[in-house]
């Protein structure tokens, strides 16, 4: 994974890769302008705000216009210029594309694996981040990076458990997250409780919303992208 690392590091600052980078920058800024100049897709979604939807768990938190215009614009531009790949867990290869930084997960073994540091174009939002938490920067170990091109959905889940509290950012685009509670038993609609993530928003999951619910993403009615920053467990247990 390291001697990956380093190869992609040497090729993205050669001269073949500040013109691929030149080219992924026009095309996020072209993303930026198309999703802008859309209809606002989240009236799909209804008119209650995340954090007033009913029956949402203890633990989660959001705030809209996490980051403003700009600073989403600055993002967009470094991650076309990521090499994102198709999540793979155990033998299934998913549909949306993510690159790892601080850390990545072999959901075959279920361990943590070495993946590259979190690079400088990632520290503000990262500081930003952990300052909501009154947490250090570093503390936010792991940094995902996720590409949900229109119809991408990501399946019910909770974060592995070597992590601890969770904190995602929207970027481009809207997305429904789900919640329900963890284990399922006999799930059925109702049970479930559904919120929109507006673009430059952001969520924590802490708590009894990390532990005790299961959480997905609908699929998405446009191209959008995340940033998921998660802290190291510190219990030195896993949790089930």
């Amino acid at each position: 994974m390291v001697a990956r690392a380093v190869t992609w590091a040497a090729m993205m600052h050669g001269g073949e890769g500040h013109r691929r980078s030149r080219r992924r920058q026009r095309d996020a800024a072209r993303t930026i302008d198309g999703v802008n100049g859309e209809v606002d897709q989240l009236a799909l979604f209804g008119d209650a705000a995340p954090s007033q939807v009913p029956g949402l768990p203890p633990g989660w938190e959001y705030r809209a216009d996490f980051i403003d215009v700009d600073e989403e614009a600055a993002l967009l531009a470094f991650i076309a210029t990521l090499p994102l790949a198709a999540a793979r867990y155990k033998g299934y290869t998913a549909r949306r594309r993510v690159v790892h930084f601080g850390a990545a997960y072999d959901y075959d073994d279920n361990r943590l694996l070495p993946a590259p540091p979190v690079p400088a174009e990632l520290e503000p939002l990262r500081a930003k981040a952990a300052a909501w938490l009154g947490e250090a920067p570093e503390a936010l170990a792991n940094a995902l990076v996720a590409e949900y091109r229109a119809g991408v959905p990501l399946g019910w889940h909770r974060d592995v458990p070597d992590y601890e509290t969770v904190v995602g950012v929207s970027l481009a685009g809207p997305a429904r997250m789900r919640f329900r509670r963890y284990p399922p038993v006999a799930p059925k609609k109702a049970d479930v409780v559904s919120l929109e993530l507006a673009a430059r928003s952001a969520y924590v999951l802490r708590a009894e919303a990390r532990w005790g619910w299961q959480h997905s993403v609908a699929p998405t009615p446009a191209l959008r992208y995340s940033i998921t920053f998660r802290t190291r467990g510190t219990s030195g247990r896993r949790r089930r």
